[in-house]
């Protein structure tokens, strides 16, 4: 049996032993594309047609404003933050959706350094996302005397050691969104508390991939967006999650009178509301929640533990691929091949990656890229196989090897 039929013969057995095969059926997928960027916009859940279809004809055409009561739009961000916590280990309570990931980052950082006022400290990532960077650097600038420090995941324990009594709090992702290294959440967040400082998680690549237990880690605060793994559609609401524990002292940065003790009264000065609705801001945005609310309805009796487990054998196989396929061709993985240091995508890196990426799409394999020189396969338990991973590979394999690509194509827009 040559290497290639291995891998055909394993993807085969994969697939037909996978007990979560069924699940793809809850998503609308167009034929003859083979979706591996579930980890930047997650695909169409089949329950979010007739479910917005509703919203608009019965409960906004004919409901109008009495749907914020009768069809449960006002309690909308509480249960579906409700919802959103069963997946990542929260109990009732303590999550909120609505507003964007820029919007619940700055107040879930502006929220825990204003829990710890006499430490000058905001420690972050280098190698965040962009957005985290920012928001970081924006809330040190609201603060008198707060300052930011860069320390990489490694070392952070070992600055904690040093310098933990003047941190406020940590602000770190588990699933590095270029690589896909996962870093150990429990430890940092142990490490952090031992100093007497709050743990703040970005869990947007990692909320709908895989258990979380935020209760149980005894994570401060924590975000996520909507539209990754939670396949809430584009710009979906991204939601907010803090412990219950903080919530008497909760002081949120933007007061708007969604979050008001009393918001219909109308007072002229601001009063928090009781527990995690305090970190409610605006009027939500009905439509794209009550998609998000539909779409996360795909994990209703779904095993988390299961989904990683599937989510490992996937990008292991992946990986496997690689080895077998891309070794003499330049291509070369990044993401870890420990899988306890792995999250829900692969990164490998050629000087050539938004050319490839180009081709690939020409061929119906749709992955991204993330510049100079990394190409980032997602993988989402739900509905991808082991089949579709060897297909992919394979017509890299082909794309590099004829060289069928623009090595240097132009940027056509915002999104490659």
């Amino acid at each position: 049996m040559n290497a290639a039929t291995a891998l055909e013969d394993r993807a085969a057995r994969a697939d037909a032993e996978d007990p979560l095969a069924p699940l793809a059926e809850r998503f609308v997928l167009p034929e003859g594309v083979i979706y591996l960027d579930g980890n930047s916009l997650g695909p169409l859940p089949a329950a979010v047609p007739p479910a917005l279809a509703d919203v608009v004809a019965r409960q906004w055409g004919t409901g109008l404003i009495g749907s914020w009561n009768d069809s449960g739009w006002w309690d909308a961000p509480l249960r579906i933050g409700d919802t959103i916590g069963r997946l990542v280990g929260a109990a009732p309570g303590q999550t909120v959706a609505g507003d964007s990931t820029s919007v619940q980052l700055f107040t879930a950082l502006s929220a825990a350094t204003a829990l710890r006022p006499d430490r000058p400290l905001l420690v972050t990532d280098p190698g965040h996302f962009p957005t985290d960077r920012y928001l970081a650097d924006a809330v040190a600038r609201r603060g008198d005397a707060l300052e930011v420090r860069r320390i990489p995941p490694a070392d952070l324990e070992k600055f904690l050691a040093d310098e933990g009594s003047r941190v406020a709090a940590v602000s770190y992702s588990p699933v590095d969104f270029r690589t896909g290294e996962l870093c150990d959440m429990a430890a940092l967040t142990e490490a952090t508390h031992r100093a007497g400082a709050l743990a703040v998680w970005d869990l947007c690549h990692a909320a709908g991939a895989m258990p979380l237990h935020l209760d149980a880690l005894e994570v401060d605060l924590a975000v996520g967006c909507g539209y990754k793994f939670l396949n809430g559609g584009p710009g979906a609401p991204a939601w907010l999650y803090a412990a219950r524990r903080h919530h008497d002292a909760l002081d949120t940065p933007l007061t708007g009178w969604n979050g008001h003790a009393s918001p219909f009264a109308m007072d002229r000065d601001y009063t928090p509301a009781p527990g995690i609705a305090r970190a409610r801001i605006g009027t939500p945005p009905i439509l794209s929640l009550l998609a998000l609310e539909a779409a996360l309805t795909v994990f209703e009796d779904v095993d988390l533990a299961q989904l990683r487990a599937k989510s490992v054998s996937l990008t292991e196989f992946f990986l496997t691929c690689a080895e077998e396929l891309f070794t003499p061709l330049g291509i070369t993985p990044v993401t870890p091949r420990d899988a306890a240091r792995r999250g829900s995508h692969v990164s490998l890196r050629h000087p050539h990656a938004l050319g490839l990426t180009r081709a690939l799409a020409d061929r119906g394999v749709v992955i991204d890229m993330r510049a100079p020189d990394l190409l980032r396969f997602g993988v989402n338990a739900l509905y991808t196989t082991h089949t579709e991973l060897l297909t992919a590979a394979q017509r890299l394999s082909t794309i590099v090897r004829d060289s069928s690509y623009d090595p240097a194509p132009a940027r056509s827009g915002p999104v490659t």
